[in-house]
């Protein structure tokens, strides 16, 4: 989306965004708000439209997807979907990935403090550009002033969302200018009602369009994003309305009753309502599997939401498949790598490498093995060809032969032979929602709810060639991690499926999982320092 942006004097509150204090409201050297908001157009551009520089980054720690140490990480390498082993030397990084897989994070780590930054920096942008279309309304007609509006809080909610999954018990900001005194946390269950409200509530004064196609809605939250929130929020809701997770006990989805348009529908029959309203937008499967992260992946039919990436254009970067890389593989493209991120034996084992039927995915999400680049065997500094090993895996490969090729590694994106910094600034727009992820959603939904959701599960299976199943919650699972490893997802399914704090794969359950907190990160102690008002989530 081509944005040609002014700078905005934005009163923002602290870098803390534990609402503490504003930067000055008069800096010297910005162009006043008057010469700002002029037009239509120009509200549009500085109070909407630059809220999407913040869905992607290239800043470590932020961004959705894209960069490290951010919302992806928690959410991938804390499961048993990947891993970043310690190699040696590399990758101790003062127990930061060794503490995400064991689940022995505490309130003091400065990651997860950035992550919430990250996440209430967008929400008080958000939320300041509500009031800045309201003070500049003169400018707009009142249909302009609802959708410019219902963007806005459509993208906040996007941004409550995540900081509500992730940590539970947040604030719900009122005002940019609210006081630290009046800032309360609000239960999850009430937050999760506020979200579905928004999203409900702005939807139809969205736009109707396939948000990753290249055009005026490109990169933007149009109304299919919102449904496909609103899914997810639905598939999660026994997750999300439990204020007491430490318990063992959830509410059953089938007695959650959600509003839809004036009916109440428990939380199964609402996800497969919005999984419906994607399906009647024109989404569709694409026969192709890969074409969904090509290097020019913008014209899929598959994909609902997208970050942008153009090297000439903007300042979003991919780090993954750098960081998952050998040296001698990034080498083989001309670049570097970090030889970092490979998947664990328990995605190898539900892939069914080294077996004689592995599934088709395999080959289109990792290398394993040799590996070839334009026809040639990429070799070590020794002459001898690269293997990786993805049986070999261990939490410290320090001691291992292995050292430097144990586990399969990130391919799942086309290789842009044209990307600049290394390979972190491709082409290919980074895939946050598609509708193969809608499917499998609408499949567990009708599991939970007593139907039948062969139909749906086995729609994604044949897309790739993959015999037909019955749709179990556990071979759902399973699926859920061979179509859409890579994606970030991993963490969410295992907490609704209760399997984050048990044993699996290498991962011996900590003492804060078996007490059943981990499932919920602690609120970062930075920021209850500057807010005294917010309490710590449980165990922590």
């Amino acid at each position: 989306m081509t944005m040609n942006k002014k700078i905005f004097a934005l009163p923002l509150l602290a870098v803390s965004l534990s609402f503490t204090s504003c930067l000055d409201e008069t800096p010297k050297d910005q162009i006043p708000e008057s010469e700002i908001y002029d037009s239509a157009n120009s509200l549009y551009v500085n109070a909407v439209a630059s809220l999407y520089n913040y869905i992607g980054a290239h800043e470590e720690g932020e961004g959705l997807q894209g960069t490290c140490r951010g919302i992806y990480d928690y959410n991938t390498l804390t499961t048993d979907e990947a891993i970043i082993p310690i190699r040696g030397g590399n990758w101790y990084d003062g127990g930061l990935w060794e503490n995400m897989y064991d689940h022995t994070w505490t309130a003091t780590d400065t990651d997860l403090y950035n992550v919430w930054k990250y996440l209430y920096k967008v929400i008080v942008l958000s939320t300041k550009s509500l009031e800045t279309i309201d003070q500049h309304k003169s400018l707009l007609n009142y249909q302009q002033r609802d959708e410019y509006k219902a963007e806005v809080r459509a993208v906040r909610a996007m941004f409550y969302y995540y900081a509500m999954d992730m940590f539970g018990r947040i604030p719900v900001l009122e005002s940019s200018a609210q006081k630290t005194a009046d800032i309360r946390q609000s239960n999850r269950s009430d937050v999760f009602k506020y979200i579905v409200k928004e999203l409900q509530t702005v939807a139809p004064l969205l736009p109707n369009e396939h948000s990753n196609l290249q055009g005026n809605y490109y990169g933007r939250v149009t109304r299919p994003v919102a449904w496909f929130l609103l899914a997810k929020l639905a598939l999660n809701a026994e997750v999300y309305t439990d204020d007491n997770w430490t318990d063992s006990y959830r509410p059953d989805g089938k007695t959650i009753m959600i509003d839809v348009d004036g009916t109440q529908k428990n939380a199964w029959l609402t996800c497969i309502h919005y999984c419906n309203l994607i399906a009647s937008a024109g989404y569709s499967l694409e026969s192709d599997y890969t074409k969904n992260f090509a290097v020019h992946n913008e014209n899929s039919n598959e994909n609902i939401f997208t970050i942008p990436l153009d090297k000439m254009l903007y300042l979003n970067e991919f780090h993954y498949l750098f960081r998952s890389r050998h040296y001698a593989h990034g080498g083989a493209y001309g670049g570097a790598s970090e030889n970092g991120t490979c998947a664990t034996l328990h995605t190898m084992a539900v892939y069914g490498y080294n077996t004689p039927s592995p599934d088709t995915r395999l080959d289109m999400n990792f290398y394993t093995g040799k590996v070839e680049v334009d026809g040639s065997n990429v070799t070590l500094d020794d002459g001898t060809p690269l293997e990786y090993k993805p049986l070999a895996v261990e939490r410290n490969l320090t001691a291992s032969q292995y050292i430097e090729t144990a586990g399969a590694r990130m391919k799942k994106y086309e290789v842009d032979r044209t990307a600049y910094s290394d390979g972190r600034m491709p082409n290919n727009d980074i895939v946050l929602y598609r509708y193969a992820d809608v499917m499998l959603m609408k499949a567990e939904a009708k599991v939970r709810n007593g139907e039948s959701g062969d139909e749906e599960l086995n729609a994604v299976r044949n897309r790739v060639g993959m015999p037909s199943l019955h749709a179990t919650l556990d071979n759902i699972l399973d699926e859920r991690l061979l179509e859409l490893v890579w994606e970030g997802w991993r963490r969410q399914d295992m907490i609704r499926f209760g399997t984050y704090n048990k044993p699996y794969d290498i991962h011996t359950p900590s003492e804060a999982d078996n007490k059943g907190y981990t499932t919920v990160f602690p609120i970062p102690g930075k920021v209850r320092e500057l807010n005294p008002n917010l309490e710590q989530n449980p165990g922590y």
